[in-house]
């Protein structure tokens, strides 16, 4: 699943490629899927395309906007798979779950393995979807510093008990994170995932904070996550710490055994030793 990193990524390749491209079709998927979520019917979607120009691609959390001017934005969230550019007269994907061709003969095409939203909204409808409505903080916004994330758990601790984890995965308390981040997120603040929230001390915040914020920096600056693709199909260029290939092998700081649990609907990759 693509994560506030890899969007970042593909939004900036966006940015540098699609620019200015005047849009000569626009297709809803050929191949069906009932987890992929289209707010428009196929030969609406094919009507509302053609014509426009693409405008600016930006990113809030895992949800990535492309306006297509006039008055029209391309909203991409919640995905996993590969969103492809393909210059003109290269071969398309066999399959796919949107496709857009332009007048110079080059195309964009999205596909999902798993789920994710692709919708066409009126610019500023986008606002009112759920999930971004209302949007907290992203770990890339301005807003996100050490003030706001301290008032962010001593505003959760007044609710129902927590976990690390479920702060960095859940109900979109820190948008843009997922699973896959927040294992290498919680090494480096050298956090279990089970700890829980109230148990955190003022230095143990601070360092969570800071891993957050450094984490994302170092993964948009490899390019995203190895087990990713940009928007040319090349693999990202940061290797995970904590992941499916660290069980049972030396933790990097200490030696000790990496362990893995099931917890809170995925797979936790720790140290016993150096997450506490």
């Amino acid at each position: 699943m693509f994560e506030i990193p890899e969007y970042t990524v593909l939004s900036r390749q966006m940015n540098s490629t699609l620019l200015g491209k005047i849009i000569k079709r626009g297709t809803l998927g050929n191949s069906p899927h009932k987890f992929v979520w289209y707010n428009r019917k196929p030969d609406e979607f094919e009507a509302l395309t053609p014509g426009r120009r693409v405008g600016l691609a930006r990113v809030r959390g895992r949800w990535l906007s492309l306006d297509l001017e006039p008055g029209f934005l391309l909203l991409l969230g919640e995905c996993g798979g590969k969103v492809l550019y393909h210059t003109p007269g290269a071969a398309l994907p066999g399959k796919y779950h949107l496709l857009l061709t332009f007048e110079d003969g080059a195309a964009l095409t999205a596909m999902t393995t798993m789920w994710g939203a692709m919708e066409l909204f009126e610019t500023g409808q986008e606002l009112q979807r759920q999930y971004i409505k209302g949007m907290r903080p992203t770990p890339v916004d301005a807003g996100f510093n050490a003030e706001y994330f301290n008032s962010l758990i001593e505003e959760l601790l007044k609710g129902e008990k927590r976990s690390v984890k479920s702060l960095l995965t859940q109900d979109q308390l820190i948008p843009g994170l997922g699973n896959a981040i927040a294992q290498d997120i919680l090494f480096h603040a050298r956090l279990h995932p089970r700890h829980s929230l109230a148990d955190l001390s003022t230095k143990q915040r601070g360092e969570l904070f800071a891993a957050i914020v450094d984490t994302v920096g170092e993964v948009t600056r490899g390019g995203g996550r190895y087990d990713e693709t940009d928007l040319f199909g090349k693999p990202g260029g940061y290797i995970r710490l904590m992941d499916s290939k660290a069980a049972g092998k030396p933790c990097p700081v200490c030696g000790n055994g990496v362990e893995k649990i099931q917890y809170l609907g995925g797979a936790c990759y720790f140290c016993p030793n150096c997450q506490v």
